[in-house]
């Protein structure tokens, strides 16, 4: 059975901190970007975006990411043949950028690290940083996030599900046992 760990409000509120937190690292919105990791990232890089936008009165950048073919732990060797990603397909520059990662739950590592060989294959940017809204911990690299909406600690016999509207029809996150 699924345990409600965050309802929508409490989402909200993570996502308006996170925002802050990042125009503070930042000093501000120049030369920042924003990169949703596919699927559930690209809505929260969009709900910062418009926040940022909002508070700061700036259009930064966003750009979509979909990292399957970078992914070290498919089993299907012939999908690992030169993946390619570019900027049209991340829709926007990331040279000399900060930019900001953004993905629904941080588990071993192994989403960001691929997330980051394509950024990099892209293009060279100046820093790169992770937010995500929930970290469970169960690290096998060494990767952090540094934008946390919330750390929820979880055994190997539980996943966290994050709900977003635009998919799910509600924003939640839930902690619930493995299928």
């Amino acid at each position: 059975m699924a345990k409600e760990i965050w309802d929508a409000l409490a989402m909200k509120r993570a996502l308006t901190r996170i925002t802050y937190e990042i125009i503070e690292h930042n000093k501000g919105t120049e030369d920042l970007v924003l990169v949703g990791i596919k699927t559930r990232g690209v809505y929260l890089a969009q709900r910062i975006h418009d926040r940022i936008q909002k508070l700061e009165g700036v259009d930064v950048p966003i750009g979509q990411l979909d990292i399957t073919l970078y992914r070290d732990d498919r089993h299907d060797a012939s999908l690992k043949q030169d993946p390619v990603v570019n900027n049209a397909d991340l829709g926007v520059d990331v040279s000399n950028k900060h930019v900001v990662l953004v993905d629904d739950v941080l588990f071993t590592g192994r989403t960001i690290r691929a997330a980051m060989d394509a950024i990099m294959d892209a293009g060279r940017p100046s820093s790169i940083a992770v937010a995500v809204l929930v970290d469970r911990g169960h690290r096998e690299l060494p990767i952090r996030a540094d934008f946390v909406g919330k750390n929820i600690p979880t055994s190997s016999h539980e996943q966290v599900a994050v709900h977003v509207e635009e998919i799910d029809q509600k924003d939640s996150i839930e902690l619930k046992p493995l299928s």
